[in-house]
Formats: structure tokens, C-alpha cells, sequence
């Protein structure tokens, strides 16, 4: 192998990393996102591993590739330390900004500039605020999301039974109170928490059938989002542990978006009544559900989910021919 250049840009959002790709990304064969990343999987799999694991990058890291797509201002694939993700609302909160900024996606400047980013999961539509030219707080509207399955018993090993709701926000995850566990958001060290959720994921997998109204891809548990309990309150708190147990360090898009179709299902939330949610590193994302849609069999709601990405960087990353170790690795 060639020595291989890549350079990005370093945001993030809600303290979760992204790393966007600049340049250096080999052409992506493919006409629908999913074709190209089933693509990736068979081709390109040492450019995720470069940029995302060590020594360049980290076990929680999370990057994207933009790629031109149809009918679509851009498209994402989105990176992490397992494989590819159908969705992720940090990350577009903090597209909105880079593509404005950077040109990419080239629209009048206005006080809130509309954007439609083809993802995994479907196209999402994105609104950029704008003040004298600056860009800064972006929300999007999701795609349709659903409850999918409330009160699911499951017996966990080393914690007994625990309940949990299924919801899809772009991808779907298990909600639980972190109580059921006999843990502490706030107290209990982040790598018991990290642990316990991926432990309730992988057994779930074992015994959960799930189905998507659009595609089998779709069709898999993305993690779980360990809650806080407080459902009924304005603001509450939750830690998304996603793909091999990273951990998110911003609210969670996706997670948010699924956690509003959860209470609008249960009843709990109306249309347009906002809840606010804190992720590990103390940031809140503001969410509510606008809208009611039909999605398959599905009683789904569009959701809006608000947060503001900050520039942290760039790099220039490369791999010299010799450097075996430097095509990634990480340690657990």
C-alpha cells in the first residue's frame, strides 16, 4: 500500500467528536447511500479504521464521509468504532454548520437556511441558523419515528430482569431507566455504565425480532440509552451506549429523537411539547415531536431535535507504506 494522505475537519457537538473527511476519501461506488456502504464494508474498510482508531483516533470516536446522492444537497455516511451508523443527529448538527460554512452545499444566506442530507435512514431536513453571515444553532426534523415495542421483559445476566421500550429515531435502541440496574447516572464511573448497557443490548439481540417498514438494513439494535427515569419532567438526563460500547458524549441525536417517538407513544408528551436532555458531558439537546405520520404499520411523529456543533480543529493524517500498526487498532 501507497502512503495514503487523508485530511479533515474536527468538530463537535454536545462534547461528541466528529470528524469530518475533507479530502483523501477514494471514490464510493454506489447509487443509494446503503449501496455505498455495503461497498465500504468490501473495499474500503482501512480508511474507517485509519481515521477512527488509534493511534489517530479513539475507541469513542465518530467521523462521516460526504458523498453526492440524487435528490439530496449531500449525503452521510456515518463512521464509528464497530462499523457504519444508519443515523446520527450530532454529527448533523454540526454539518449544517460545516457545509454552509465550507461551501459544500451552496444556498442563500438567509436567517435559517434549509438543507436536506440524504442518511441511511432516509432524508432528513436540516435548518441552519444564520446571524450576519455566521452560522450557529442547527436543528433538524427527523425522519418517521415510532415506539416500537414498550415493556419488553429480558433477563440479564448479573442484574436479573429488566423492562425496556424499543423505539426508532433513525435507528433503534432500548430505553430503560438506569435504576433497573441499580446504578447512578451521576455517581456510577462511566465504564461500569458503558458495560451494563452494552450487556443488555447483546442479550436483547439474542431475543428480540425487529422490522423495519423500509429495509432489512435497517433492521438491527443500534445500543442502549440508559435514562435518568424522570419521563415526566421538562428536562431530563440519558447516556446513549452505541455499537461496541461507545459512548456518546453529546445527548444523542438519533437517541433523543427515538426517546420523544418513546413518550409520545406512551402518551406521555403532545405534539409540540418540548423536553430538554442532558448527555454525559452536560450539554441538552431540545426536542419535541411536530408532527404525525404514518410509517408502514406504524403510528410515527417527525421529531425536531436542536443543538449547536463547534469547530475544534483540523488535521492532516497519513500512513506511511512501512506503518503496519498505523493502520489502526484499539485497545479495550
Amino acid at each position: 500500500m501507497e502512503k495514503i494522505q487523508i485530511e479533515t475537519i474536527e468538530m463537535h457537538t454536545g462534547g461528541g467528536p466528529l470528524r469530518i473527511v475533507k479530502t483523501g476519501l477514494p471514490s464510493i461506488q454506489g447509487k443509494t447511500i446503503l449501496d455505498k456502504i455495503k461497498y465500504l464494508r468490501n473495499n474500503l474498510e482501512y480508511v474507517r479504521k485509519l481515521i477512527i482508531h488509534e493511534p489517530r483516533g479513539h475507541y469513542d470516536m465518530f467521523g462521516v464521509y460526504l458523498v453526492d446522492i440524487e435528490g439530496a444537497d449531500i449525503g452521510c455516511i456515518f463512521i464509528h468504532n464497530e462499523g457504519y451508523s444508519t443515523m446520527c443527529g450530532h454529527a448533523i448538527i454540526a454539518l449544517g454548520r460545516y457545509v454552509i460554512d465550507h461551501g459544500i452545499v451552496q444556498k442563500p444566506v438567509s436567517a435559517e437556511t434549509g438543507i436536506i442530507m440524504q442518511c441511511p435512514c432516509g432524508p432528513v431536513e436540516v435548518f441552519v441558523q444564520n446571524d450576519n453571515g455566521k452560522t450557529g444553532d442547527v436543528r433538524f426534523n427527523s425522519v418517521p419515528s415510532f415506539l416500537f415495542k414498550k415493556d419488553f421483559d429480558v433477563e440479564v445476566p448479573g442484574y436479573g430482569k429488566v423492562t425496556v421500550d424499543i423505539s426508532y429515531g433513525g435507528a433503534f435502541f432500548a430505553y430503560m431507566p438506569v435504576k433497573q440496574l441499580g446504578l447512578d447516572l451521576s455517581t456510577t464511573p462511566t465504564d461500569r455504565l458503558r458495560n451494563a448497557a452494552s450487556l443488555v443490548t447483546e442479550t436483547l439481540k439474542g431475543v428480540l425480532e425487529l422490522s423495519h417498514p423500509q429495509s432489512q438494513d435497517l433492521a438491527f439494535l443500534y445500543g442502549t440509552i440508559l435514562t435518568d427515569g424522570k419521563d415526566e419532567s421538562e428536562e431530563s438526563s440519558h447516556m446513549c451506549v452505541f455499537a461496541d460500547k461507545e459512548v456518546d458524549r453529546s445527548p444523542c441525536g438519533s437517541g433523543t429523537t427515538g426517546r420523544i417517538a418513546q413518550l409520545f407513544g406512551r402518551g406521555i408528551i403532545k405534539l409540540g411539547q418540548k423536553r430538554a436532555f442532558r448527555g454525559p458531558a452536560g450539554a441538552k439537546f431540545i426536542a419535541k415531536a411536530v408532527k404525525e405520520v404514518k410509517f408502514g404499520c406504524h403510528n410515527a411523529v417527525v421529531v425536531e431535535v436542536s443543538g449547536k456543533g463547534n469547530y475544534t480543529g483540523s488535521s492532516v493524517f497519513t500512513l506511511e507504506a512501512d506503518d503496519e500498526i498505523g493502520k489502526g487498532f484499539l485497545l479495550k
